[in-house]
């Protein structure tokens, strides 16, 4: 029994500290993603926009309009970006896309395992993979892909967020690790103002 019982406090210690690392490693993730991101925006509208560039439809004439701010390095600079763009999103977001449908269905699961061990788990990879390079061949463009994708994003993310403050305040299947006052008081300011722009875009999109 005792035994047992240390073995028990070990696995909870052991819990604390990788949930503890864990919500340090989102923190941080969440911050340099949304840093980029805000200098993103803030290069499409200063560099973009004041140039009356407003649609744009290939990734050639996405680095044609930086011309204006990075001169003869635009080409460089943003095939730079691309290629690092797609090492980080393609295992991430096919990735993501398979643990979503093994989980679905019970299928054996994780990129440490080989094809024959998870061999449903890596056909979605492949599959996702075939599809993204399939838009070029079918003539849609993976700039306009991408907004459409975004938009899409944007109106479905209110019932995702309500969704998951739900689960997060479900004792039944958080325990004791429920949303505290905070995270809640956040989420419920998130999910307000995401209503409010997908609201928003709707309205505008319609009149």
């Amino acid at each position: 029994m005792e035994a047992e019982d240390i073995s028990s406090n070990k696995s909870i210690v052991i819990d604390k500290v990788f949930m503890s690392k864990l919500k340090i490693d989102t923190y941080i993730g969440m911050l340099f993603s949304n840093l980029v991101m805000f200098f993103v925006i803030l290069t499409t509208g200063v560099v973009l926009n004041s140039a009356g560039i407003k649609n744009i439809d290939t990734v050639e004439q996405a680095a044609k309009a930086l011309e204006p701010l990075a001169g003869n390095t635009a080409y460089l600079l943003f095939a730079i970006g691309i290629i690092g763009t797609g090492f980080l999103a393609i295992p991430v977001l096919t990735g993501s896309l398979s643990y979503i449908v093994a989980e679905t269905f019970n299928w054996k699961q994780g990129l440490e395992k080989k094809f024959t061990e998870a061999p449903g788990f890596y056909l979605i990879i492949i599959l996702s993979l075939v599809a993204g390079l399939s838009m070029d061949f079918l003539g849609i463009s993976p700039t306009k892909a991408l907004i459409y994708t975004a938009i899409l994003y944007g109106l479905t993310a209110p019932v995702m967020i309500g969704i998951i403050l739900h689960i997060c305040n479900n004792k039944k299947v958080m325990g004791d690790s429920v949303n505290g006052k905070g995270s809640n008081i956040l989420g419920a300011i998130t999910l307000i103002l995401m209503s409010a722009c997908a609201g928003a875009l709707i309205y505008f999109q319609l009149t």
